[in-house]
């Protein structure tokens, strides 16, 4: 997949790094280098087939390791990839579900989901196996025993249905970012006005931050009853605006000219800008 605003040997202006150096230092004896490199091909979205192949290779990187065991340029070079929209990416992504390192299997889900990838829907189900009730932290570490929400949003967003009797049950897990999660899948796969109420709710719960991911489930399902409560949300504007964004490009999907709801949407974004 080549985009537009790259070619090989096009420049980035942006930290004097070209898209030559950054692909080069994948590959240099200097860790730093490397885990940069991943990080900005990611940012600036540099997918040239070299650049691609590149981040592909640095998923299998067995040089960049943390003193606890992790993969740093698996991590990014796996974000990256999610960005780039490639989907030659899917192979590689799916064996880091199964990799040692916890944010490696995050980014690798995340990604998937971004990428469209129904031949990773059995891998990501296997992550679900044992439900809620091995679905708890590891001691000593500020995680899960799986990426439980980065899952469950991708199973959503590959439409899985197949995962629903999976998905259902973390609707009542202890955490609420993985409550939110099974819940915007659950609407995705659905459509029940169950859910998507259930999430208009918590935006009127006492955490900022979890009114954040309310706000951003709400957009990525494009749940159009919540649009006023979206606005008038307790949360910084920049939140609010992405989540009506996000319910605009869900009408567009479905509408060739603007609905009288998305008029409406319009107006409440232009309110808060």
């Amino acid at each position: 997949m080549q985009d537009s605003n790259w070619s090989e040997d096009s420049v980035a202006e942006t930290q004097g790094l070209t898209v030559e150096q950054a692909i080069a230092n994948l590959r240099s004896p200097d860790l730093s280098l490397r885990y940069y490199a991943a990080w900005w091909l990611g940012k600036f979205r540099v997918n040239t087939p070299s650049a691609v192949a590149a981040l592909i290779v640095a998923l299998e990187d067995e040089d960049d390791r943390t003193e606890l065991g992790g993969y740093p340029l698996r991590r990014n070079a796996a974000r990256a990839l999610g960005k780039l929209g490639d989907t030659q990416a899917v192979p590689g992504l799916i064996r880091c579900l199964a990799c040692e390192d916890y944010y490696v299997r995050e980014a690798a889900a995340q990604s998937l989901g971004m990428l469209d990838a129904p031949t990773a829907i059995p891998a990501l189900m296997e992550l679900l196996i044992g439900g809620v009730e091995v679905a708890m932290p590891v001691p000593g570490r500020p995680h899960l025993t799986q990426p439980y929400d980065s899952v469950i949003e991708a199973l959503g967003a590959l439409q899985a249905k197949q995962a629903v009797s999976l998905i259902q049950p973390f609707l009542e897990h202890p955490q609420a970012k993985v409550q939110y999660a099974a819940t915007r899948a659950m609407y995705q796969l659905t459509q029940e006005d169950r859910y998507g109420q259930r999430l208009m709710q918590a935006l009127e719960g006492d955490d900022l931050q979890l009114r954040r991911t309310a706000l951003s489930d709400l957009g990525a399902i494009g749940y159009f009853p919540a649009r006023e409560a979206i606005a008038r949300c307790a949360a910084e504007n920049s939140f609010k605006l992405l989540a009506l964004k996000g319910l605009l490009e869900h009408q567009a999907k479905q509408h060739e000219t603007p609905t009288q709801d998305a008029i409406q949407v319009m107006n409440l974004m232009d309110f808060l800008l």
